[in-house]
């Protein structure tokens, strides 16, 4: 009977922990998080990978350039990463609102087209990437969560995956320069 006590409990957390994070669980949150306000102008983000067992490989800056254009409901985001063994990359977003909390996006790297929701302070993108390794790519999954903090700062995770599998995560600060 002992050990039923101690298994349900653990058991109910796991299959809870399984249900994963929804744009709709932070509805309450503030500062509302609207990236065409947050991404337009100048914006610098620090951030890091993680490889799937926590050590840190690859750190990197990025800065951004963001462009909101109103009545086409469209934010282009230039993103210049330097990394810190020196590679240069450059990523340009278009990214489309389609409503109030949804939104759709293009770039070059980008498999298909980005899908993304927002709610209270939270800003919640899935997307395939062509990833560059070497002198190759690979096909990944980004889930990726943005949260604005009430002093201005935006928090971004992102779980990488392949075929299911965890491949690492990406985590980046972001501040309006």
């Amino acid at each position: 009977m002992r050990l039923a006590n101690l298994l349900f409990p653990a058991l109910a957390f796991g299959l809870t922990a399984c249900g994963g994070m929804h744009p709709g669980d932070f509805a309450a949150g503030q500062p509302p998080m609207v990236i065409e306000r947050f991404f337009a102008g100048t914006t610098r983000g620090t951030g890091l990978f993680e490889d799937r067992f926590g050590t840190v490989k690859r750190q990197m800056v990025v800065d951004i350039q963001g462009r909101w254009d109103e009545p086409a409901q469209m934010l282009t985001l230039d993103e210049q990463f330097t990394f810190s063994d020196g590679e240069k990359q450059q990523r340009v977003w278009h990214i489309h609102k389609l409503g109030p909390d949804r939104y759709e996006g293009t770039a070059g790297d980008v498999i298909g087209v980005a899908t993304g929701e927002s709610a209270g302070n939270a800003f919640h993108w899935n997307y395939d990437l062509d990833l560059k390794t070497g002198d190759s790519t690979i096909a990944v999954h980004l889930d990726d969560w943005m949260f604005l903090a009430p002093d201005g700062v935006v928090l971004n995770r992102s779980y990488m995956s392949k075929l299911g599998l965890d491949v690492g995560s990406i985590t980046f600060a972001f501040r309006k320069a």
